[in-house]
Protein backbone atom coordinates (compact mmCIF):
# COMPACT_ATOMS: atom_id res chain seq x y z
CA UNK A 1 0.00 0.00 0.00
CA UNK A 2 1.52 3.13 -0.92
CA UNK A 3 1.66 5.96 1.16
CA UNK A 4 -0.97 7.50 -0.66
CA UNK A 5 -3.43 5.44 -0.05
CA UNK A 6 -2.45 4.04 3.42
CA UNK A 7 -4.83 4.98 6.42
CA UNK A 8 -3.83 7.78 8.94
CA UNK A 9 -2.79 6.29 12.05
CA UNK A 10 -5.25 7.62 14.79
CA UNK A 11 -8.33 8.04 12.42
CA UNK A 12 -8.10 5.42 10.92
CA UNK A 13 -9.16 6.79 7.53
CA UNK A 14 -7.60 6.93 4.30
CA UNK A 15 -7.89 9.56 0.88
CA UNK A 16 -11.81 9.18 -0.26
CA UNK A 17 -12.95 7.68 2.86
CA UNK A 18 -14.14 11.04 4.14
CA UNK A 19 -15.95 14.42 2.84
CA UNK A 20 -14.01 17.76 2.44
CA UNK A 21 -16.65 18.98 5.30
CA UNK A 22 -16.78 16.90 8.63
CA UNK A 23 -19.29 17.47 11.40
CA UNK A 24 -17.03 16.74 14.63
CA UNK A 25 -18.99 15.80 17.73
CA UNK A 26 -16.84 14.59 21.08
CA UNK A 27 -19.24 11.47 21.17
CA UNK A 28 -18.69 8.77 19.18
CA UNK A 29 -22.22 7.43 19.70
CA UNK A 30 -23.62 10.84 18.18
CA UNK A 31 -21.83 10.03 15.00
CA UNK A 32 -25.23 7.39 14.06
CA UNK A 33 -27.05 10.11 15.03
CA UNK A 34 -25.91 12.65 12.86
CA UNK A 35 -25.68 9.96 10.23
CA UNK A 36 -29.40 10.28 9.88
CA UNK A 37 -29.18 13.13 8.43
CA UNK A 38 -26.59 12.66 6.12
CA UNK A 39 -27.66 10.64 2.35
CA UNK A 40 -26.40 7.44 2.35
CA UNK A 41 -24.86 7.52 5.29
CA UNK A 42 -22.19 5.00 6.21
CA UNK A 43 -19.95 3.81 8.64
CA UNK A 44 -16.64 3.86 7.35
CA UNK A 45 -13.77 3.62 10.25
CA UNK A 46 -13.85 3.29 13.78
CA UNK A 47 -10.46 3.90 15.78
CA UNK A 48 -9.86 4.62 18.79
CA UNK A 49 -12.22 7.67 20.07
CA UNK A 50 -12.70 8.28 16.10
CA UNK A 51 -15.61 6.90 14.83
CA UNK A 52 -16.41 8.07 10.84
CA UNK A 53 -19.95 7.97 8.78
CA UNK A 54 -19.62 9.24 5.82
CA UNK A 55 -22.70 10.08 3.11
CA UNK A 56 -24.00 13.49 1.14
CA UNK A 57 -25.63 16.42 1.60
CA UNK A 58 -26.92 18.54 -1.64
CA UNK A 59 -25.29 15.61 -3.81
CA UNK A 60 -21.86 16.10 -1.64
CA UNK A 61 -19.41 14.27 0.43
CA UNK A 62 -19.83 14.84 4.27
CA UNK A 63 -18.52 12.97 6.96
CA UNK A 64 -19.23 13.04 10.90
CA UNK A 65 -16.49 11.57 12.58
CA UNK A 66 -15.98 11.78 16.57
CA UNK A 67 -13.23 13.02 18.26
CA UNK A 68 -13.26 11.98 21.98
CA UNK A 69 -13.12 14.69 24.46
CA UNK A 70 -10.19 17.67 25.21
CA UNK A 71 -7.77 19.13 23.08
CA UNK A 72 -5.45 16.76 22.60
CA UNK A 73 -7.58 14.22 20.62
CA UNK A 74 -9.39 17.29 18.95
CA UNK A 75 -5.57 18.46 17.92
CA UNK A 76 -4.99 15.04 16.39
CA UNK A 77 -8.11 14.92 14.44
CA UNK A 78 -8.00 18.16 12.93
CA UNK A 79 -4.42 17.47 12.14
CA UNK A 80 -5.01 13.68 10.21
CA UNK A 81 -8.33 14.75 8.59
CA UNK A 82 -6.90 17.96 7.11
CA UNK A 83 -3.92 15.77 5.17
CA UNK A 84 -6.98 14.04 3.84
CA UNK A 85 -8.54 17.23 2.41
CA UNK A 86 -10.85 18.48 4.68
CA UNK A 87 -10.73 21.94 4.84
CA UNK A 88 -14.27 22.69 6.78
CA UNK A 89 -14.75 21.62 10.32
CA UNK A 90 -18.29 21.96 12.49
CA UNK A 91 -18.02 20.80 15.97
CA UNK A 92 -21.23 19.96 17.65
CA UNK A 93 -20.99 19.69 20.84
CA UNK A 94 -21.72 20.02 24.35
CA UNK A 95 -21.25 23.10 27.33
CA UNK A 96 -22.02 24.59 30.25
CA UNK A 97 -24.04 27.88 30.78
CA UNK A 98 -21.81 30.80 32.02
CA UNK A 99 -24.45 33.36 31.48
CA UNK A 100 -28.03 33.36 33.75
CA UNK A 101 -30.45 33.83 30.58
CA UNK A 102 -28.73 30.40 28.73
CA UNK A 103 -30.59 27.39 29.50
CA UNK A 104 -30.93 23.65 29.18
CA UNK A 105 -31.27 23.09 25.47
CA UNK A 106 -30.23 26.12 24.52
CA UNK A 107 -27.97 26.82 21.49
CA UNK A 108 -24.15 28.17 21.66
CA UNK A 109 -22.55 29.79 18.52
CA UNK A 110 -18.95 30.46 19.16
CA UNK A 111 -16.97 33.41 17.75
CA UNK A 112 -14.00 32.99 19.56
CA UNK A 113 -12.73 31.06 22.17
CA UNK A 114 -10.44 31.93 26.33
CA UNK A 115 -7.93 29.49 26.09
CA UNK A 116 -8.15 28.49 29.21
CA UNK A 117 -6.68 24.70 28.36
CA UNK A 118 -3.26 23.79 27.42
CA UNK A 119 -2.80 21.83 24.06
CA UNK A 120 -2.99 25.13 21.66
CA UNK A 121 0.11 25.92 23.39
CA UNK A 122 2.62 23.49 21.87
CA UNK A 123 1.30 25.18 18.80
CA UNK A 124 1.55 28.86 19.44
CA UNK A 125 2.01 31.03 22.48
CA UNK A 126 -1.14 32.32 24.30
CA UNK A 127 -1.83 36.02 22.72
CA UNK A 128 -2.90 34.21 19.45
CA UNK A 129 -6.30 34.06 19.49
CA UNK A 130 -8.51 31.27 19.16
CA UNK A 131 -11.07 32.40 16.54
CA UNK A 132 -14.39 30.70 14.82
CA UNK A 133 -14.25 30.93 10.50
CA UNK A 134 -16.55 33.80 9.86
CA UNK A 135 -18.16 31.82 7.21
CA UNK A 136 -18.56 29.11 9.66
CA UNK A 137 -20.22 31.54 11.97
CA UNK A 138 -22.70 32.83 9.55
CA UNK A 139 -23.75 29.40 8.35
CA UNK A 140 -24.82 28.86 11.56
CA UNK A 141 -26.65 32.05 12.76
CA UNK A 142 -28.35 31.79 9.39
CA UNK A 143 -29.87 27.98 10.32
CA UNK A 144 -30.51 28.73 14.00
CA UNK A 145 -32.82 31.99 13.10
CA UNK A 146 -34.18 29.59 10.40
CA UNK A 147 -35.11 26.68 12.59
CA UNK A 148 -36.76 29.08 15.23
CA UNK A 149 -34.07 27.71 18.08
CA UNK A 150 -33.14 30.02 21.15
CA UNK A 151 -29.30 30.60 20.50
CA UNK A 152 -26.54 32.40 21.56
CA UNK A 153 -23.80 34.32 19.66
CA UNK A 154 -20.15 35.20 21.80
CA UNK A 155 -16.98 34.38 22.94
CA UNK A 156 -16.48 30.87 24.98
CA UNK A 157 -14.51 29.51 27.19
CA UNK A 158 -12.36 26.20 26.60
CA UNK A 159 -11.15 24.37 29.44
CA UNK A 160 -8.56 21.12 30.71
CA UNK A 161 -10.32 19.75 33.93
CA UNK A 162 -14.15 19.45 33.42
CA UNK A 163 -14.67 19.27 37.32
CA UNK A 164 -12.72 21.80 38.36
CA UNK A 165 -15.11 24.31 36.77
CA UNK A 166 -18.18 21.63 37.43
CA UNK A 167 -17.47 22.00 41.42
CA UNK A 168 -15.19 24.12 42.27
CA UNK A 169 -15.69 23.95 45.86
CA UNK A 170 -14.32 20.15 45.99
CA UNK A 171 -11.20 21.55 44.89
CA UNK A 172 -8.10 22.15 46.56
CA UNK A 173 -8.02 25.45 45.09
CA UNK A 174 -11.65 26.41 45.37
CA UNK A 175 -11.91 29.94 46.05
CA UNK A 176 -9.75 30.77 43.53
CA UNK A 177 -11.54 28.64 41.02
CA UNK A 178 -14.64 30.44 41.72
CA UNK A 179 -13.33 33.83 41.40
CA UNK A 180 -11.97 33.09 37.96
CA UNK A 181 -15.38 31.24 36.77
CA UNK A 182 -17.34 34.55 38.13
CA UNK A 183 -14.53 36.78 36.60
CA UNK A 184 -15.24 35.35 33.10
CA UNK A 185 -18.52 35.18 33.41
CA UNK A 186 -19.01 39.13 33.94
CA UNK A 187 -16.70 39.45 31.03
CA UNK A 188 -19.24 38.10 29.25
CA UNK A 189 -18.49 34.29 28.63
CA UNK A 190 -21.15 32.79 27.38
CA UNK A 191 -20.39 29.27 28.31
CA UNK A 192 -17.39 26.81 29.38
CA UNK A 193 -16.72 23.65 26.64
CA UNK A 194 -13.53 21.63 26.53
CA UNK A 195 -12.22 21.53 22.23
CA UNK A 196 -13.20 24.60 20.73
CA UNK A 197 -10.05 26.67 21.67
CA UNK A 198 -7.64 23.52 20.33
CA UNK A 199 -10.16 23.35 17.36
CA UNK A 200 -10.18 26.86 16.19
CA UNK A 201 -6.50 27.46 16.88
CA UNK A 202 -5.20 24.60 15.00
CA UNK A 203 -7.68 25.07 12.20
CA UNK A 204 -6.64 28.50 11.72
CA UNK A 205 -2.81 27.80 11.75
CA UNK A 206 -3.95 24.85 9.07
CA UNK A 207 -5.50 27.55 6.71
CA UNK A 208 -8.88 25.40 7.36
CA UNK A 209 -12.53 26.65 8.43
CA UNK A 210 -13.64 25.83 12.15
CA UNK A 211 -16.95 26.59 13.86
CA UNK A 212 -18.70 25.07 17.17
CA UNK A 213 -22.16 24.54 17.76
CA UNK A 214 -22.78 23.66 21.42
CA UNK A 215 -25.94 22.69 23.14
CA UNK A 216 -26.16 23.43 27.07
CA UNK A 217 -26.30 20.56 29.04
CA UNK A 218 -25.44 22.65 32.99
CA UNK A 219 -27.20 26.07 33.92
CA UNK A 220 -25.20 28.75 35.37
CA UNK A 221 -24.71 27.52 39.34
CA UNK A 222 -26.00 24.13 38.54
CA UNK A 223 -23.26 21.87 39.77
CA UNK A 224 -23.66 19.31 37.37
CA UNK A 225 -24.43 17.73 33.70
CA UNK A 226 -27.96 16.70 32.78
CA UNK A 227 -29.63 14.41 30.35
CA UNK A 228 -31.18 16.91 27.92
CA UNK A 229 -34.48 16.14 26.08
CA UNK A 230 -33.71 13.55 23.02
CA UNK A 231 -35.29 16.51 21.25
CA UNK A 232 -32.50 18.83 22.19
CA UNK A 233 -29.87 17.43 20.79
CA UNK A 234 -32.18 16.25 17.51
CA UNK A 235 -32.40 19.84 16.92
CA UNK A 236 -28.97 20.83 17.03
CA UNK A 237 -28.12 18.13 14.89
CA UNK A 238 -30.61 19.52 12.32
CA UNK A 239 -29.21 22.75 12.71
CA UNK A 240 -25.67 21.78 12.12
CA UNK A 241 -26.30 19.56 8.91
CA UNK A 242 -28.69 22.88 7.47
CA UNK A 243 -25.37 24.89 8.21
CA UNK A 244 -23.03 22.60 6.47
CA UNK A 245 -25.57 22.65 3.66
CA UNK A 246 -25.66 26.22 3.13
CA UNK A 247 -22.02 26.33 3.59
CA UNK A 248 -21.44 24.04 0.30
CA UNK A 249 -23.91 26.03 -1.47
CA UNK A 250 -21.71 29.26 -0.88
CA UNK A 251 -18.79 27.34 -1.94
CA UNK A 252 -20.65 26.18 -4.84
CA UNK A 253 -21.32 29.55 -6.02
CA UNK A 254 -18.09 31.14 -4.84
CA UNK A 255 -16.24 28.87 -7.42
CA UNK A 256 -19.14 29.45 -9.94
CA UNK A 257 -18.45 33.31 -9.54
CA UNK A 258 -14.90 32.78 -9.85
CA UNK A 259 -14.79 30.75 -13.50
CA UNK A 260 -16.60 33.45 -15.07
Amino acid sequence: MSDKDAKKYHVGLAKGEVGEYVLVPGDPGRTPMIAKYLDDALEVAFSREYRTFTGKVAGVPVSTMSSGMGGPSVAIAIEELSELGVHTFLRVGTCGAAQPEIKMGDLVIATGSVRSEGTPNGYIPLEYPAVASLDVVNALVEAAKVAGVPHHLGIIRSVDALYSDLVPDRMPRSTQLKEELQMWSRAGVLGNDMESATFFVVAQLRRLRAGTLNLCVDELGAGEIHHVDPSFMDRMLKVAVDAIRRLIEKDQTARADHRQ
